[in-house]
């Protein structure tokens, strides 16, 4: 989905979609308040006293941990977007409970009359889980959580740059929104756009069609580590496929971080043994885990890290925050967008 669309679509027109409104459970607060804000700052400029209903925080827990919902308007007829945040390294609750409240909050909506149900989940969680590991007797987790979000009523849903690009054949039936990240990463890199001593690196197999169409984009070289991992939680990096020589600066691209031990092997291979002297890292999901916390302090160490740039696709700890060489993109204006081209129809 092209995320610039929404610009120029005023929100004083009416929507056959019904009346809008924001809702958000707990942990996504922090993402839901900015877009609020922003919608009603336009209302504002267009000269509209028309209200924005926010519906915030509208899970809990009962004293058992049982999740519930309540609604404290009516929402009958209503184009609701439900944000959620599904993973919060501050909150003590999982991503399967983050999971289930979203569920019961979108079957909440429809059981009292919502017209339309828009899950909007920056980072899509279990997308790591779209099929079994190679001899391994495992499901595909992925499209049981598929499932259990249409039957709880969505009939829509957002995210942006996910795991795996078969997304929209595990939610057969309703339409899903991926919103790319390749703008966004041509305009960050727009600076080293075809120099030669540069290139992009995909740091596993699965980054590979997405850094190559960003390669092509900025006019750059690429280059693909190959790993395996001897034992979970460890990474290997075999060899990295591409062309070298010469280059200076490299730029690794992916979507997620987790523990960063595949980032941190292939820095670690790119250093000694290819002499690359300038190393940026980007990526669209940052888990804030406390292992790639200290594995990037010791990359900017030891091994030429200038930079980490990352997202607000999950919420982001003070650690991070306060690290110097590491710039977090907001991207609830792009959110603001899309729920503007979907509420008047306007993909």
């Amino acid at each position: 989905m092209n995320n610039n669309v929404g610009d120029h679509i005023r929100l004083v027109e009416r929507s056959p979609r019904g009346k809008l409104i924001i809702a958000g459970c707990t942990p996504a607060t922090y993402l839901a308040r900015p877009i609020v804000a922003r919608l009603k700052e336009e209302l504002a400029d267009d000269g509209s006293d028309r209200p924005l209903p926010y519906l915030e925080n509208i899970d809990f827990h009962f004293s058992d941990s049982e999740i519930g919902v309540r609604l404290d308007t009516d929402v009958s007829g209503c184009d609701v977007f439900l944000l959620q945040a599904l993973y919060d390294p501050h909150d003590e609750h999982s991503v399967s409970e983050n999971y289930l409240a979203l569920c019961i909050a979108a079957r909440t909506f429809r059981e009292w009359g919502a017209h339309k149900i828009t899950a909007m989940l920056p980072y899509l969680a279990y997308a790591r889980q779209d099929k079994p590991t190679r001899f391994q007797r495992e499901p595909t987790t992925a499209r049981l959580m598929a499932d259990l979000a249409i039957t709880s009523g969505i009939d829509r849903l957002v995210t942006w740059h996910p795991h795996y690009q078969q997304i929209h054949g595990f939610y057969s039936g309703i339409p899903v929104d991926v919103l790319e990240a390749q703008d966004y990463y041509e305009d960050l890199f727009a600076v080293y756009r075809g120099r030669k001593d540069v290139v992009l690196v995909a740091p596993d197999v699965g980054a590979s069609k997405f850094v190559t169409h960003l390669g092509h984009a900025l006019d750059l070289k690429v280059a693909i580590a190959s790993k395996y991992h001897p034992e979970q939680e460890q990474t290997e990096i075999t060899q990295i496929i591409g062309d070298l020589a010469d280059k200076r600066v490299a730029i690794i691209v992916d979507d997620m971080m987790s523990s960063g031990g595949t980032i941190f092997a292939a820095v670690q291979k790119l250093v000694e043994e290819y002499g690359i002297a300038e190393v940026l890292i980007a990526v669209s999901h940052n888990l804030c885990t406390d292992k790639a916390f200290g594995r990037l302090i010791e990359l900017q160490e030891n091994y030429h890290l200038q930079h980490l740039y990352v997202t607000n696709s999950i919420p982001q700890t003070d650690a991070f925050h306060q690290l110097p060489f590491v710039t977090i993109h907001d991207i609830s204006d792009t959110l603001v967008k899309t729920i503007k081209r979907i509420h008047y129809d306007r993909l």
